[in-house]
C-alpha cells in the first residue's frame, strides 16, 4: 500500500520539492485534494507519479507508473493522462487519458492490470464507489459505471447533447449518490448492476456559462460543491435550504 501522511496534496501548477536530490521540480496541471492520501501527478511522457509528503511539505517521489505497451513519440504533444483517482483501499490507481482509455493500475507492483475503451474523447473525470464495486468515468459522450468485479461497462449516461462534455463526476463517501456535472448537474441514486440508476435532483449551472466543469460532495451528502467556468464555487444544500452560496 502507498504510505500516507498527515495532510498530503495533490498540487496545481505549484513546485513540488525532492528533497533526495535537493531540488524543486516542476510540476504540471491535475486536480487538488485535502484527503489524506498520496498525491499524484500527470506528465506528457505517459507516466503518473505517486508522490509521499512530508509534515514539512515536501514530497517524495515514491512510484512511477508507465505503460510500457504504449510508443512514446513525442513527450511533448498531447498525449497523455486527463485524470486519476485511487480506488479505496488505496492499492488501486485508475487513469484516464487523452486517448479515451480508461486504466486501472497496481500500485505496490505498478502494473497496469486492465484498461477500459469505449469513450469518446478524452477521459476527464474518473471516480471509485465507496465499496470499491464501480468505477464511474466522464469524458465527451458522458459517463460510463463499470463493475469491477467482472471488468466490464454496465451502463452508460448521456444526459447532454453531442457538443456539450461532461466534466466531472463523483460518487459521494457514502456510495450512496452519483453527481456529474456539464451544462448542468444531475444527481443519481446509486443502484447496482442489474437495476436503474435514477436522476433525483437537477441543478442549474448558474454561472450562465453552460459549462460546470467540477462536483464534489460534502460529508454525508449534505451539500455539493460545484466549479464552474466564471471561477466562482458555488454550494448546493438539502431540499427546503437557502439558495447556492457562492465564494
Amino acid at each position: 500500500m502507498v504510505p500516507s501522511t498527515a495532510i498530503t496534496r495533490m498540487v496545481l501548477g505549484e513546485t513540488v520539492t525532492n528533497t533526495d536530490e535537493e531540488k524543486a521540480i516542476p510540476v504540471p496541471q491535475t486536480c487538488r485534494t485535502m484527503e489524506k492520501t498520496s498525491p499524484l501527478t500527470r506528465i506528457g511522457d505517459l507516466t503518473v507519479r505517486v508522490w509521499q509528503g512530508s509534515d514539512n511539505e515536501n514530497y517524495n517521489c515514491r512510484h512511477i507508473l508507465k505503460d510500457h505497451t504504449a510508443e512514446v513519440a513525442d513527450a511533448s504533444g498531447s498525449e497523455g493522462y486527463t485524470s486519476a483517482a485511487f480506488h479505496p483501499d488505496g492499492l488501486i490507481l485508475g487513469t484516464g487519458t487523452s486517448e479515451a482509455l480508461v486504466k486501472i493500475w497496481d500500485v505496490k507492483s505498478q502494473a497496469n492490470v486492465a484498461r477500459f475503451d469505449g469513450h469518446v474523447g478524452a477521459v476527464t473525470a474518473i471516480s471509485f464507489s465507496e465499496n470499491g464495486y464501480f468505477l464511474a468515468t466522464a469524458a465527451h459522450d458522458g459517463v460510463k459505471l463499470w463493475d469491477l468485479r467482472k471488468l466490464r461497462n454496465f451502463r452508460t449516461f448521456t444526459p447532454y447533447d453531442s457538443n456539450t462534455a461532461t466534466n466531472s463526476v463523483e460518487f459521494d463517501h457514502s456510495g450512496s449518490y452519483l453527481a456529474i456535472a456539464g451544462s448542468d448537474i444531475r444527481v443519481y441514486q446509486v443502484a447496482n448492476v442489474k437495476s436503474e440508476w435514477n436522476c433525483i435532483k437537477t441543478f442549474p449551472d448558474l454561472s450562465g456559462t453552460g459549462k460546470a466543469t467540477c462536483v464534489k460532495f460534502g460529508p454525508d451528502a449534505k451539500y455539493l460543491a460545484v466549479g464552474s467556468m466564471d471561477r466562482n464555487l458555488r454550494i448546493f444544500g438539502l431540499p427546503g435550504d437557502d439558495g447556492p452560496i457562492e465564494s
